[in-house]
């Protein structure tokens, strides 16, 4: 039996919240004076929300005649509870400030925005955009940025909005928050850019494909999966595994199943010392270019192998270790050992 498309039209009315709110009138400033101004997207009012489900959200979508694109990893999240728990695993109260990446139909978006939050939506679907800026037209505790994230300077748009909720009082933290529900091919991407913005951002809590995600939290020494990436995040955050999602609960359904993870943002003055970041990181880039060789060998370029071999003894390795056999503070110990800055 075939089913009947379903109807096209919007979302539901929203209706009024018994929650007061202030409104935001600094509008976000450019990220600089050369590039052609971000087309943001902003809302007014306030509004509390109903829970998204599956018909919501294709309806959402036939309103604008859309259908999920797999160039930019579409995937819809169908089930409320999740949204709720991602939100939760970001410890979400009012006043907080919450970059979300992707907000799509803006189901992740509506239980932010009924936690409290200030919430900057990043988007590069145009067609998206305009969707999730119809349906939060009713408060100004949201704004959307039509651009694509690994391209924009996200620095300077959650500093300008971090620095106009506190001029109005409406924001008690001085760093923000990230909650978001990516698309799983730029999941390296986003994390690499995100993590070193401990300055900002005080956790990272993002919805990744479930053995993404394990690789990131849970890669062992002496494996396959250990690499440079597992490195990186441990120098900048504490990562953890918080939850599976089931790819039942997405819409269109994935090959994968995934899973939330929280990154624990560290300060600069917590980061493991190191004389330069970027020759640290090159090293272990370096060391893991040629993953089975032994580190005497693939550092050559660094010092001769006698002093590898030194540097290695001097902090209770064997000569002939491998780069999966160090942890993070063995690889900054031999770093300040043999990298001359």
């Amino acid at each position: 039996m075939s089913t009947r498309p379903l109807p096209l039209h919007s979302l539901p009315p929203i209706s009024p919240t018994p929650r007061s709110r202030t409104t935001l009138k600094p509008p976000l400033s450019p990220h600089n004076n050369t590039s052609p101004a971000p087309l943001y997207i902003a809302c007014c009012s306030n509004g509390s929300r109903s829970p998204d489900d599956y018909h919501s959200t294709l309806q959402a979508l036939n309103s604008k005649g859309r259908v999920p694109r797999k160039s930019l990893g579409q995937h819809y999240m169908l089930n409320n509870d999740i949204n709720e728990r991602l939100a939760s695993a970001a410890d979400v109260e009012e006043g907080d400030v919450v970059l979300e990446i992707g907000p799509g139909t803006g189901s992740l978006t509506n239980v932010l925005i009924n936690a409290g939050a200030i919430v900057l939506g990043i988007e590069k679907d145009p067609h998206m955009a305009a969707l999730v800026s119809e349906r939060f037209a009713s408060t100004e505790r949201f704004k959307v940025l039509k651009e694509d994230f690994v391209k924009c300077h996200i620095h300077s748009h959650v500093m300008s909005l971090l620095g106009s909720t506190k001029s109005l009082n409406q924001s008690k933290s001085r760093y923000a928050k990230v909650v978001a529900n990516i698309p799983f091919n730029i999941s390296t991407e986003v994390v690499k850019l995100l993590l070193p913005m401990g300055d900002i951002f005080s956790e990272v809590v993002l919805l990744l494909q479930e053995e993404t995600a394990v690789r990131l939290v849970e890669s062992s020494l002496r494996t396959s999966e250990y690499r440079p990436i597992n490195i990186f995040v441990n120098f900048y955050s504490d990562p953890q595994y918080k939850f599976k999602v089931p790819r039942t609960n997405f819409f269109p359904q994935p090959n994968v199943d995934a899973a939330v993870v929280t990154f624990k943002l560290k300060q600069a003055a917590d980061y493991p010392r190191v004389s330069s970041t970027k020759s640290f990181f090159s090293m272990v880039n370096s060391a893991f270019n040629g993953k089975r060789k032994m580190l005497r060998k693939s550092l050559q370029h660094i010092c001769t192998a006698v002093e590898i071999e030194e540097a290695l003894g001097s902090i209770g390795l064997l000569a002939t270790s491998r780069p999966e056999e160090l942890t993070l503070d063995d690889f900054v110990k031999l770093h300040n050992l043999i990298v001359k800055v």
